[in-house]
Formats: structure tokens, C-alpha cells, sequence
């Protein structure tokens, strides 16, 4: 059989090449995988169908070397032609949630290592493609079994500030922090759990240190009181007050030059301005004793950010702050919240659509 081919010096025509395809198609259909990797490595994958046999086999002997590791490709850092989208600036990128035991000291019981999740992130400038993400992770657990303090945080930060060329980063730690509470009159306790973050922010060569916290407390409504009392009075009908369960949740700059603030001082504010704070154990003394103490403290949410606000402002290891707060409602169908802020650190035109849905009490 005679086959014309077309000079290899000439290039051929879509239908010529169109006819020449079928036929290699046609020959590979009777062709071993061999045969045909044997013709062209380059075959098997324009003929869509056939492929050169892998190794399968999990190489556990393979060392990587200087310049295989160089060869590898890596798109995430590669040139500004390869950005998608708009060319801006990007504030924030990196990770979130990765997890990892820290110690931390505490001002009543010594060094507790606690689980921690930890954000961090930097800003990107327009003509960068990306990060490496994984340098985060590496630069933070260089520093990771260092006994918290701020100064071990500005150390990973540093780092990984330099080693991805940033001009501003941050770092973001959420902890659930245990700290045993008495009852109210039975002599009991057990132990209450916090939820906190610690947050480092530099921005423009400027580092903020910051402190969140949720405290979990019990409101009851002013309005609904009196009005229980009326109907006890005017008609000896009995009726109760609504109380709820509610969340501040407080956020501090700290004060360079103050001293620290431990978390278990932050805690003693926010339950000095509401005292109401939900308990851990109860027998039927304490349970009377709680509804003395809400009878005692009736507030509305206007009030609750009014208060913390009043112990927050009176310590000088707080330079700013904000208060957020949620009373998820019993008589309503929905939830009466506040937003009270100090200064500059946290105000904001726009509010996080979920940030109220945020406020709840895991148990």
C-alpha cells in the first residue's frame, strides 16, 4: 500500500491534518501501549485515550534535592501576568484556622496550654500574583512552644512579614479560656469557659495589640419587671419577669505603658459592670440567689453596653475599646442588640451581616 504524505517542509491543510489524525488513530487502535510510546512519548496524549504507563508504586526511596525542588513550578508566586481579575491591592490573605497547642500564662494558675486557632494574614500588593501560605504556618510554629506573650507573637509576625515581602500583616489567636467560679450560695464551683481572641494588627508601621471577649450573662427586662410587680400589686396576680441569656462581647486595645491585663482581669470587669453572669453549678439556694441577683440588676441592652463601657473607661491599661451586645430575646421573636465604641480603633460605617448571628454561647 502506497500512503502520501504531505513534505515535512509544508504545512498541511486542516483537512489534511484532519486525515492524517484518523489514520494514526486508526493504527493506534491495534498498537500496544509500547509501540505506541515507542513512536512518540508525545502520542499517546494527542491520540486522547491512550496513556504511557505510570509508576504506581509510592516512591519512598525518592529524595528531593536542590535542583528538583528548583524545578518545581510554583504559580501562586509567579509574575503579575498571570493575575486574575482586577490589579489591586489585596488587605488581607492568608489562613485561617489552623490549630496548634500554646502555652499561656495566667495570673491564678501558673502556665495552661490551651488549643488555639490561629489567623494570619498580609496584605498583597497589586502586582503580586500571591503568597506562600504555607510560610504562615512555618513562621508561627517556630515560635509556637514559646510561652504566650504579645512579644512572642510580634516574633512570628516579623517573621513572616519578611519572608513574604509585606508591608502589613496580622495575626489572629481564639482560645477557650478555663477559669473555675464559685456558686452563688451553695460554696460549689466549677468551671466557666471563655472565649478569646488575641490579636496583633500592624498597619502603616503602626502595631495594635487587641483582646476580645465573650461574656455570657442573663438580662432581665426593666420593662417586664415592673410590670410583673403591677400585676402582683393592683390584681395579686402572679407573673414573671422575662430574662434571657445574653453576649457581650468586648474588644480592647491595650495600653503600651499600663501594665497587663490578664484575662482573668478582663473577665472581673465585664462581670463587675453585669453581674448576672450565667452559672456553672447550681443547687436550689444558688437558682434562688440568681433570681434575687437579676431582680437586683435589670437591664437593657442599651444599659449592658453603657456598663461595660463605664469599667472599660475607668482602667488605664485599655486604650480603646468597643462593646457589642445581644439580649436573644424570650419575648420576642427576635434579639435586641447594641454597638457602643470608644475611639478610633473599631469604629465602623458597616456592620458584619452575621456579626450578631456570631454572638451565641456554644455550652
Amino acid at each position: 500500500m502506497n500512503i502520501h504524505v504531505t513534505k515535512i517542509s509544508e504545512v498541511p491543510s486542516r483537512d489534511e491534518a484532519e486525515a492524517l489524525l484518523a489514520r494514526l488513530r486508526a493504527w493506534a487502535e491495534s498498537a500496544s501501549a509500547e509501540e505506541i510510546s515507542a513512536l512518540d512519548p508525545v502520542l499517546a496524549r494527542m491520540l486522547g485515550g491512550a496513556y504511557p504507563e505510570f509508576q504506581r508504586r509510592y516512591p519512598t526511596d525518592f529524595k528531593v534535592d536542590a535542583a528538583y525542588k528548583a524545578s518545581l513550578p510554583d504559580l501562586q508566586n509567579g509574575p503579575s501576568s498571570l493575575i486574575k481579575g482586577a490589579n489591586r491591592q489585596i488587605q488581607h490573605v492568608g489562613i485561617s484556622n489552623f490549630r496548634l497547642p500554646i502555652p499561656y500564662h495566667t495570673r491564678d494558675n501558673g502556665d495552661l496550654t490551651l488549643e488555639t486557632s490561629v489567623t494570619g494574614t498580609v496584605s498583597l500588593e497589586a502586582d503580586k500574583k500571591g503568597i506562600n501560605m504555607s510560610r504562615i504556618m512555618r513562621s508561627f510554629y517556630a515560635h509556637a512552644e514559646k510561652t504566650f506573650s504579645f512579644e512572642v507573637i510580634e516574633a512570628a509576625l516579623d517573621d513572616y512579614k519578611s519572608d513574604l515581602e509585606s508591608f502589613d500583616a496580622r495575626i489572629q489567636m481564639r482560645l477557650s479560656f478555663p477559669a473555675k467560679v464559685k456558686s452563688l450560695r451553695s460554696g460549689l464551683s466549677g468551671y466557666q469557659y471563655y472565649d478569646i481572641a488575641l490579636e496583633l494588627v500592624e498597619r502603616n508601621g503602626l502595631r495594635q495589640k487587641l483582646v476580645h471577649l465573650d461574656y455570657v450573662y442573663s438580662s432581665t427586662c426593666p420593662c417586664s419587671l415592673e410590670l410583673s410587680e403591677h400585676a402582683r400589686a393592683t390584681r395579686n396576680q402572679l407573673a414573671t419577669p422575662h430574662s434571657q441569656r445574653s453576649v457581650a462581647r468586648i474588644s480592647v486595645e491595650l495600653s503600651e505603658a499600663a501594665g497587663c491585663l490578664w484575662f482573668e482581669d478582663l473577665i472581673e470587669m465585664a462581670r463587675a459592670a453585669v453581674p448576672t453572669e450565667t452559672q456553672v453549678m447550681v443547687k436550689r439556694e444558688d437558682e434562688q440567689a440568681f433570681a434575687e441577683l437579676n431582680a437586683a440588676n435589670p437591664i437593657f441592652v442599651e444599659d449592658a453596653a453603657r456598663l461595660f463601657a463605664e469599667q472599660l473607661h475607668a482602667d488605664p491599661r485599655v486604650a480603646d475599646f468597643r462593646v457589642i451586645a445581644s439580649h436573644q430575646e424570650s419575648l420576642h421573636s427576635h434579639d435586641a442588640v447594641s454597638v457602643l465604641t470608644e475611639g478610633e480603633t473599631f469604629a465602623a460605617a458597616s456592620l458584619d451581616p452575621q456579626l450578631f448571628a456570631s454572638l451565641i454561647h456554644r455550652g
